[in-house]
């Protein structure tokens, strides 16, 4: 039992409920501010120094990181996509402050200082970029373009960070908090089923498949639903049903996966033929090469790209190293992008521990790790912090 776990688990739970199940957690809202407010909390009553990057991300500390002595980071993300699951983020954040909790009961002094970052807008369901903090900080994601990036009400990232106290002009790559870091290790939720056909609680990631995301607008012309002739319709939510069905044909003839799961309608009536639809399509695979072929064949839609992730693929040594401290955990992929992928890219050593979920499910309220799954991850994380920081 980890009982610090359970009570921190608890607390979290009720924080941006959505009432049509699972989470809206969304970055820079009334819900991310609580979620901060709730990080900073722990963070102080383990004594732990924190501090904020030019991006927003928080860290604490576990002793003081240097040049000559960087240090060792895990932790994960707070934020949700719509109606998410409740372990997709935050079961790495929970689990690094119960992994730290575990080390002090066993003693353990850390000979490098030991970190826990929360990486805001991970998800990037408001803006619509992912891990949008961890590439700001790296410098993967100009501030300028993130900066005018806005949701579907129409209010910029620059304005949102505005309302919670950020200066916007702040925002941008911040060497001096990434040169504290000497590794990142980023325990995550498994999203698919590879452990439960492994019979294994925990795993340990050996690559990220590349990953992106495009924005597709096609036009049409308003009218009224009862009176508009069928011939004489532009209606472009046949189009958005042709990108749909030729994204699955394309997926499927170059083995990868592509999906359209965000829309947005102009005017959005019942009783009215739309003026114009937007639609976002994401496409991941363990060919590059693949997914650039599924782009080319919709490019009759003129799909316009707003994030792209190479393949991450993670040191092989460290995370054979890392199954061996976990009594050969078992070394599987993920489609999955995690901001673990945009650390290691930057040239951070990375690694990534899995929990197992049953379900297979992910982004959705049926996304789910057994209680005792969840503690083994925690005793999981802390055997690797004591390794790395022996």
């Amino acid at each position: 039992m980890i009982p610090s776990f359970d009570a921190m688990w608890a607390d979290l739970e009720p924080v941006g409920r959505d009432p049509r199940g699972g989470y809206r957690r969304f970055a820079w809202t009334d819900a991310d501010a609580l979620l901060r407010e709730w990080f900073a909390a722990e963070a102080a009553r383990r004594g732990l120094a924190v501090t904020v990057d030019r991006s927003g991300n928080q860290w604490a500390w576990w002793g003081e990181p240097s040049a000559g002595t960087k240090g060792v980071v895990a932790g994960s993300h707070l934020d949700s996509v719509p109606s998410g699951g409740a372990f997709d983020g935050p079961l790495g954040v929970v689990s690094a402050f119960a992994a730290v909790d575990l080390l002090r009961e066993r003693g353990h002094a850390p000979a490098r200082p030991i970190g826990i970052v929360n990486f805001g807008d991970e998800e990037g369901a408001r803006f619509g970029v992912a891990c949008a903090g961890s590439r700001l900080v790296t410098g993967a994601l100009p501030a300028g373009r993130a900066l005018g990036l806005t949701d579907a009400d129409g209010v910029s990232l620059a304005q949102a960070l505005g309302r919670h106290g950020r200066d916007p002009d702040a925002v941008g790559p911040d060497p001096e908090a990434l040169e504290r870091v000497g590794a990142f290790v980023e325990l995550h939720v498994e999203q698919g089923r590879g452990l439960v056909y492994q019979n294994a609680p925990i795993g340990v990631a050996t690559e990220i498949w590349p990953h992106g995301r495009w924005r597709v607008t096609l036009a049409g012309e308003a009218n009224h639903a009862g009176t508009t002739p069928l011939a004489d319709r532009s209606d472009p939510m046949l189009d958005l049903a042709a990108l749909v069905t030729e994204a699955r044909a394309a997926a499927t003839r170059h083995g990868v996966l592509a999906t359209v799961g965000k829309v947005e309608v102009d005017p959005n009536g019942v009783n009215a033929i739309p003026s114009q639809v937007r639609a976002w399509l994401d496409c991941r695979g363990a060919d590059p090469d693949a997914v650039a072929a599924v782009i080319a064949d919709l490019g009759g839609f003129g799909p316009q790209s707003e994030s792209w992730t190479a393949a991450t693929v993670f040191d092989p040594a460290l995370a054979a190293r890392l199954s061996g401290v976990l009594g050969n955990a078992p070394l599987l992929p993920t489609g999955a992008g995690h901001d673990a992928g945009i650390l290691s890219a930057a040239g951070i050593p990375t690694a990534m521990l899995f929990v197992r979920n049953p379900t297979g499910v992910s982004h959705s309220p049926a996304e789910f790790a057994e209680r005792s799954d969840c503690h083994a991850g925690v005793a999981a994380l802390a055997d690797v912090l004591a390794e790395l920081t022996r």
